[in-house]
């Protein structure tokens, strides 16, 4: 294989990788948009969601469309419950405290699936063959295909949500200035909660789609994906959306050239390089605009 042919070749797999980290980067750069907060626990949440997949496809027996959906949903109700148990009664803490309790609740979500499901490695079923396509100098298989598919849809879905619909225009509303909306009669309470919802769905839908690429799930899953998440909302400016979903494309990008030309041991690194650069280069992202307000 030609040097051009693996630099395509990782393009596709950087894209794949950085759809999955762009779907978790919505929900971190929403909830930060809406309230200022960094959710530590997002990573754990999208972990939840896989293995709420992983069960609806081995003991339902369901295929991968309704087990993706259930998992959505079952996932977005957790994420309203932990906001209204973790984070609203913090809502006028100082952000420590609150950022302290994100941390407690991610190792919460942790422990908890390790005490119900055991630590160890679950092989997620195989619900696609392994088919590869030929497109020009681009080998794209049944799963990329499928994730590529999926993104796309939930980011068409959530735009949809955010720009045309009351309760997107409510969202935005909140999180330009909570007092003021609360004062033109939106419910600020309810708004937040919906936003984590939301949030917490699309971090599902990544971790059924990361079972299903990497064919292997486990209780620490998360972490790693979901500080590389946050990254991602970093790189394009957190709290703004198409810079979460452009921050994880382009790190999925970095990661796989880095892993195809350099090493793989290199390949979390190149990620937190990113990281330190973008903060002290530019710690708005590469979308977001210059503020006093520290990230």
């Amino acid at each position: 294989m030609s040097i051009m042919d693996q630099f395509f070749q990782q393009l596709i797999n950087g894209i794949s990788l950085g759809s999955i980290y762009a779907l978790i980067a919505l929900g971190y750069t929403m909830v930060y948009g809406i309230m200022k907060l960094i959710n530590f626990a997002h990573g754990d949440i999208y972990m939840v969601g896989a293995y709420i997949g992983f069960f609806c496809i081995t003991i339902m027996h369901w295929s991968v469309l309704p087990a993706l959906l259930v998992s959505m949903v079952l996932t977005g109700i957790l994420g309203v419950l932990i906001e209204r148990l973790a984070y609203r009664p913090l809502r006028s803490a100082p952000r420590l405290s609150v950022l302290i309790t994100a941390i407690g609740v991610s190792f919460f979500l942790e422990y908890t699936m390790m005490y119900f499901v055991t630590p160890q490695p679950r092989t997620f079923p195989k619900v696609l063959s392994d088919a590869a396509y030929h497109i020009g100098p681009f080998v794209v298989n049944n799963q990329q295909i499928m994730i590529f598919a999926i993104t796309i849809i939930l980011m068409a879905l959530l735009t949809y949500i955010v720009q045309y619909t009351k309760v997107g225009k409510a969202m935005r509303a909140v999180s330009f200035d909570t007092e003021t909306a609360q004062l033109m009669g939106i419910n600020a309470n309810r708004i937040i909660s919906f936003t984590f919802g939301i949030g917490s769905a699309l971090a599902a839908a990544a971790g059924v789609l990361v079972g299903i690429y990497y064919n292997s799930i486990d209780p620490l899953m998360g972490i790693m994906p979901g500080l590389k998440a946050f990254v991602a909302a970093v790189l394009g400016g957190i709290g703004i959306l198409p810079g979460a979903a452009a921050g994880g494309i382009i790190l999925g990008i970095v990661e796989a050239l880095v892993s195809g030309f350099i090493s793989s041991t290199f390949r979390d690194a190149a990620a937190f390089a990113i990281l330190i650069l973008v903060l002290l280069f530019k710690p708005s992202g590469l979308l977001g605009k210059n503020t006093n307000e520290k990230v």
